[in-house]
């Protein structure tokens, strides 16, 4: 099995249940495979086989049910703890030894998964380039002279070229997601909380998220059901309660920037590869609506252009000012910066981003869009040039990171295909906080449509998993009369943080009728056996915590039962009793009460 290469979570599986493989068997060789790329400066430390022993001693019999992970390796960016393994940070001169893990390891550990090693990164996790590092520059998975993008540089490269299954990265302006791009992987940015940031060294604290790199969607779906726990530990976490997903349609309609704010320093071929994937997601029928992106890319400066560079200096400051010469010359200059910072620059800092939620807010509520679809970076470059102008280029390949955590997205890169040059690019999906199960089942069924394989060594992509991505946290409510969009009691849903997802018509079962109940006007939904119609309603989705208080709001003789739908479907949704129809006047021949109310109002103003 030495010529494994596809290492994603279903491969290995059927390798392990067919026997063919095991961990014992398997991690040798990927040690011995990692050293053959020495020269790419992926790692910092890569583990020897007697550090791993334990955690394979541990593993027991296969056992996928209640170890969800059992057997797969991992690597661990070097800013986040490993116990007994040194934490350098990039940064010689800062290393200690944990003793325990980061929570978000432990988690992963305790699951099955094998942890073979710490990667390589920009400094103190200050860059998007991957070559501001002591340990050498880590060069890009498919051009040795390209950058590998940063700063989980090592993480990326290492999935990019089969030496584990998935990886651990930090993401505060993008370094979760460019890695991403250049490498040809699924690059997840939680929504920030989502997983625990215990255990790791901070580079803007309250800006940073734990993130992850893999071949695709289903297996970075598996890693954030494991690692996204609530952890009291961190005062950031966040717990699921708190991070509700969002209700999309069924097909989601997806945003994308302006064209006058599209920006690919002028690289041809970046900017055709992303006006070829706005053009193939309409083909595949997706709705695609132009927003005005310039808020966004003005919030994007804050990151570095304002207070927030002075986190950095916090998280380190002791260090810094000992220090401070013995750091990547790139690193200390933006470091170095917080001290000219003021309490009032902290200020002014909040107030503007407080502006650019508000506004960004409404854009997207008028535009109608459930996610964006941007470019994940501008361009690629060399690491010559990057080591030329080490500060202005690292700056633009921010532009469509900078903004996520600022603004409380979550976000998933993409692979979008190839250039004609052969390397890779990726466009990037987000959303309000809460949406990353969502996003990543948007990539599940989008990757295959773009590439037929993940990182450097031809990974297959794997064909959707719809069910991989279920979420049972939302109830479909069917509604026919004065819960309708626009009527009187619309408001009981959306106090409980119901989302209209379609409209919709019965199956032609139904019987349909004006209640004799007052003071408010209501209809009564009744099944027949015979001689029935079709009758219009809307169909939203609940939050199940919430479904216990609007039922208490029914009074008889309505309530919530099954409602078949023209298409087959079965909701939960408003039904009468039959007792309620006695004396009622049926308006079946109206469609539904949003016909039958209009044809009422006319009737009232003839008389």
């Amino acid at each position: 099995m030495s010529a494994m290469t596809d290492l994603s979570i279903g491969a290995l599986r059927n390798a392990y249940e067919s026997g063919q493989l095991t961990p014992h068997t398997l991690v040798p060789e990927l040690l011995e495979k990692a050293r053959c790329f020495d020269d790419h400066n992926v790692f910092i430390t890569l583990l020897e086989m007697d550090q791993i022993e334990p955690y394979l001693t541990r593993l027991g019999d296969v056992d996928f049910d209640s170890r969800p992970l059992w057997g797969i390796p991992f690597v661990i960016k070097d800013n986040i703890d490993l116990a007994g393994v040194a934490t350098t940070a990039g940064c010689p001169d800062y290393a200690y030894v944990p003793e325990q893990s980061a929570t978000v390891v432990s988690l992963l550990i305790d699951a099955g998964a094998i942890p073979i090693g710490k990667t390589n990164m920009d400094q103190f996790a200050t860059g998007l380039v991957g070559t501001r590092s002591p340990y050498g520059a880590c060069h890009n998975a498919f051009d040795f002279d390209m950058i590998s993008g940063g700063s989980s540089s090592g993480s990326a490269v290492a999935v990019a070229k089969s030496l584990c299954t998935f990886s651990l990265g930090t993401d505060t302006a993008g370094s979760g997601r460019v890695p991403a791009a250049f490498n040809n992987l699924v690059g997840l940015k939680p929504s920030k909380g989502r997983l625990s940031m215990q255990g790791v060294v901070p580079a803007v604290r309250s800006q940073d998220v734990v993130s992850v790199f893999a071949f695709n969607a289903q297996d970075a779906q598996a890693v954030l059901e494991v690692a996204g726990q609530y952890d009291p530990a961190d005062e950031y976490s966040r717990s699921a309660e708190a991070l509700l997903p969002p209700v999309w349609n069924a097909k989601p309609v997806i945003g994308i920037p302006d064209a006058e704010s599209l920006y690919f320093d002028d690289d041809a071929q970046a900017k055709a590869n992303f006006l070829a994937a706005i053009e193939r997601l309409e083909r595949l029928g997706y709705e695609v609506v132009e927003v005005p992106f310039k808020p966004w890319l003005d919030t994007a400066k804050l990151l570095y252009g304002g207070a927030w560079v002075a986190e950095r200096y916090v998280a380190i400051e002791a260090f810094f000012d000992a220090n401070e010469t013995k750091m990547d010359p790139s690193v200390a200059a933006i470091v170095r910066g917080a001290r000219d910072l003021s309490a009032a620059d902290a200020y002014r800092g909040g107030y503007q981003l407080q502006k650019a939620q508000r506004v960004t807010r409404e854009l997207w509520q008028k535009a109608g869009i459930d996610c964006m679809m941007t470019p994940t970076t501008p361009t690629i470059y060399s690491i010559e040039a990057v080591e030329a102008q080490p500060i202005e280029l690292n700056s633009r390949l921010g532009t469509y990171t900078n903004f996520m955590n600022l603004l409380d997205y979550a976000a998933v890169a993409m692979p979008s295909g190839f250039r004609d040059d052969g390397l890779p690019a990726g466009v990037t999906f987000f959303a309000p906080a809460g949406a990353d199960t969502p996003l990543l089942q948007l990539t599940d069924r989008l990757q295959g449509a773009f590439t037929s394989t993940a990182g450097a060594m031809k990974v297959p992509v794997p064909p959707m998993a719809p069910s991989r991505f279920v979420q049972d946290r939302w109830i479909s409510l069917a509604v026919v009369g004065a819960h309708l969009s626009g009527f009187p009691l619309n408001q009981q849903l959306i106090e409980r943080g119901a989302k209209r997802i379609e409209t919709m018509q019965t199956a032609a079962k139904y019987r349909f009728y004006e209640l004799n109940e007052r003071p408010l006007l209501k209809p009564g939904l009744v099944k027949q056996s015979e001689g029935g119609a079709s009758i219009e309603l809307e169909i939203w989705a609940m939050p199940r915590e919430h479904l216990g208080s609007f039922l208490a709001l029914i009074p008889s003789p309505l309530g919530l039962g099954k409602v078949e739908l023209i298409d087959g479907r079965e909701v939960v949704g408003f039904v009468c009793e039959p007792y309620g129809i006695e004396g009622a006047l049926d308006i079946t021949e109206t469609g539904g009460w949003r016909n039958w109310m209009a044809q009422r109002a006319s009737k009232d103003e003839t008389s």
